[in-house]
């Protein structure tokens, strides 16, 4: 059973990762050729938006109309630069998640990871379908408004004359396809962290379930400790490898949703506050999952507690009783996921996050009186 199917689907096409059953040298350099088409679209709207803040941008009504397509950008850079610098690493974590002990035993484990495995994909396609739709009405508005007036969507320092309908039509395709590699980007390295979440989930589940059959010697108190031990070594592998990713996301979500609060009311709503509108709802719906999914890792850990506590203990040796204490003791420490390892992954920050970010709009607000 393949884990994580349709996330693999769209980091290979993100450009993240290659299929692993593309070993032969010419489909390596194929998708090899095919990530550095992606890089270079990103990297150069990337710096094209920074230089036109470095050049012209002298107002904050610019600065701010030029500050949420940069930051998203930026970060679709960051992910995707450290996605391919841990490819072996993220690679071996899913391959971890095959092997014992998180591999299914039997077919009640099985049925609990088909169960998860369902949730993923249905979570994913939700937000895949999210963001895709955004993407659609975004360049749609903007193809009946800007292209139509020959006008560029997104502003960034252009060093050459697009005033030829040729040269216009070339570099607003630019902005677009950039606009949707920054998207699958984005959407590829979100549900890869809420996937691996999830498994956490699903094996403090399995280990639940494991733990039951403790009374019917199906399974060794040893075993399901060695399970524990790796859920807390996965889990935090995890954090290592993502938490400099989420870092960054929850400062960049912070400054995006500040620049678009001031934009929507420095003026009176109309039509063309739409597009932004949308954009704002899908960049707080990206950063509400990582919160999310965090959350209930936190509690699921900690439900583990209380189901060995409903076991059936007068049957059990001592030396079964003082290992599944030790698990208790251990279990009442919740797995948390952080942020660079000082803001951690659950609704409170997420409520955080809102209000660092009306306190900074409060500001702007201020400076500009």
């Amino acid at each position: 059973m393949q884990i994580l199917k349709l996330t693999h689907t769209i980091i290979t096409i993100s450009g993240c990762f290659r299929p692993q059953s593309w070993t032969s040298s010419f489909k390596r350099t194929v998708y090899y050729i095919y990530r550095l088409y992606v890089i270079f679209m990103l990297y150069t709207f990337t710096i094209l938006q920074i230089m036109d803040i470095v050049l012209y941008v002298d107002n904050p009504d610019d600065f701010t109309n030029n500050l949420n397509m940069m930051l998203t950008m930026l970060a679709s850079c960051y992910k995707i630069f450290i996605m391919c610098l841990n490819y072996e690493n993220i690679v071996a974590l899913i391959n971890y998640l095959t092997e014992e002990p998180f591999k299914p035993l039997d077919s009640g484990e099985m049925k609990i990871r088909q169960q998860y495995d369902k949730i993923i994909r249905n979570n994913i396609l939700r937000y895949t379908i999210l963001v895709a739709t955004t993407c659609t009405f975004v360049i749609s508005s903007s193809l009946f408004t800007d292209f139509s007036h020959k006008r560029l969507k997104y502003r960034e320092w252009v060093p050459y004359d697009y005033s030829s309908y040729v040269i216009f039509c070339l570099t607003y395709a630019q902005q677009m396809l950039s606009a949707c590699h920054c998207a699958v980007v984005n959407v590829a390295t979100d549900s890869l962290m809420c996937g691996f979440l999830m498994h956490i989930c699903c094996q403090i589940e399995i280990l639940e379930y494991r733990l039951k059959k403790i009374s019917n010697n199906e399974l060794t108190v040893g075993y399901c400790v060695r399970h524990h031990n790796r859920i807390f070594e996965f889990a935090h592998i995890v954090n290592v490898k993502f938490t400099k990713i989420i870092g960054f996301q929850f400062v960049a979500s912070m400054m995006i949703f500040c620049s678009n609060l001031y934009q929507l009311t420095k003026s009176t709503l109309n039509s063309d506050h739409v597009p932004l509108i949308v954009y704002t709802s899908c960049m707080l719906t990206q950063i509400f999952i990582y919160c999310w999914f965090g959350n209930k890792v936190k509690l699921k850990s900690l439900e583990l507690t209380d189901s060995i506590f409903q076991l059936e203990w007068p049957i059990m040796d001592n030396n079964a009783k003082k290992s599944l204490l030790i698990i208790m003791k251990r279990a009442m420490i919740p797995i948390e996921i952080s942020t660079v390892y000082i803001l951690t992954m659950n609704l409170d920050s997420f409520v955080a996050l809102l209000k660092t970010s009306y306190s900074v709009y409060n500001l702007l607000t201020r400076v500009q009186e």
